[in-house]
C-alpha cells in the first residue's frame, strides 16, 4: 500500500491528515437550484463533516481548502493536500442536470468512459476560465476540447486502488441513509488530478431536483450528508490503519 510520509510508522500506517474541499466559492457559485447555490450546501457539508471528524478522531488534523466564501483555483485545493502531506483528500459538490434526475455520484480520477462522466467532469473543470493563466497552472488543459483529457491520461493515480475503495464506502453510506446512489465513477476532474493521496469528489445529489435541491438545502439534510460521508471517512480510515 502506498502511504503519504506523514502517515508512515514502523509498526502500523495511521491516517493522521485529512484536506476537506468545499466545491466552488466566492464569485464562483457553482450550479443553482431553487433558492440555493452549490459553493453554499458545499461549504456547509464540508464544515459538517470536519466538526464530525474532529469530535470522533482527536488525532487526526482536519484540514480546509476554504472554510469561508472564498473562491480557490482548483490547482490550489490539490497543493494545500499535497504541503500538508494529507492521507485523504474529500472533495464535496452537488450536481446539476434536467429536473427529474437525482442521486448521489463519487468519483475517483480516471478517465471518463461515458458522455454522462465527461459532462460532469466538464462542469465542475470549466471553473478554471474564472483563473489567471490557468492554461500554465494546468500543462495546457483547456476544458470542453477534444483532446483535453489526454493530458490528464498522463498522470497515473498511485492510488486508485484506494480512492475507489473510499468512494465505494461513500455511496454504500448514501444507500444506507436510503438516499439513491447512482454508483461510483471515475473521470478526469482536474482538482483531483495533481494529489498525491488517495482523493475523492463526491456529487452529494442534483440542485436541480425539487425534492433533492431542497433537501440538500435543509440543514437536517446537509448534517445526514456530513454523517454519511463521516462513516464512510471511519470504514475508510480502519482499513487504511490495518
Amino acid at each position: 500500500m502506498l502511504l503519504s510520509a506523514n502517515s508512515f510508522s514502523a509498526k502500523t500506517p495511521r491516517l493522521r491528515t485529512v484536506v476537506i474541499d468545499a466545491g466552488h466559492g466566492g464569485h464562483d457559485a457553482g450550479c443553482l437550484g431553487k433558492g440555493s447555490k452549490e459553493k453554499e450546501v458545499s461549504l456547509a457539508v464540508a464544515l459538517k463533516l470536519g466538526q464530525l471528524i474532529k469530535q470522533k478522531h482527536k488525532n487526526v488534523k482536519v484540514i480546509f481548502t476554504r472554510d469561508d466564501d472564498t473562491f480557490v483555483e482548483l490547482y490550489e485545493r490539490a497543493a494545500i493536500a499535497n504541503r500538508a502531506n494529507a492521507d485523504c483528500f474529500i472533495s464535496i459538490h452537488c450536481n446539476s442536470g434536467p429536473k427529474s434526475v437525482y442521486g448521489t455520484e463519487t468519483y475517483a480520477m480516471g478517465l471518463h468512459v461515458n458522455k454522462a462522466s465527461l459532462n460532469v467532469a466538464n462542469r465542475e473543470n470549466s471553473v478554471i476560465l474564472k483563473e489567471k493563466d490557468y492554461e500554465a497552472n494546468y500543462d495546457g488543459f483547456v476544458p470542453n476540447t477534444p483532446e483535453a483529457y489526454a493530458i490528464l491520461d498522463m498522470y497515473k493515480n498511485a492510488y486508485l486502488d484506494q480512492s475507489l475503495r473510499l468512494a465505494s464506502f461513500v455511496e454504500e453510506e448514501f444507500e444506507a441513509c436510503e438516499r439513491s446512489s447512482r454508483g461510483v465513477k471515475q473521470a478526469g476532474f482536474l482538482v483531483l488530478y495533481k494529489t498525491q493521496m488517495p482523493a475523492v469528489l463526491i456529487e452529494t445529489g442534483f440542485l436541480t431536483n425539487n425534492k433533492e435541491g431542497q433537501y440538500m438545502s435543509s440543514k437536517s439534510g446537509q448534517s445526514e450528508i456530513a454523517s454519511c460521508i463521516f462513516e464512510a471517512f471511519n470504514r475508510f480510515k480502519n482499513q487504511y490503519e490495518k
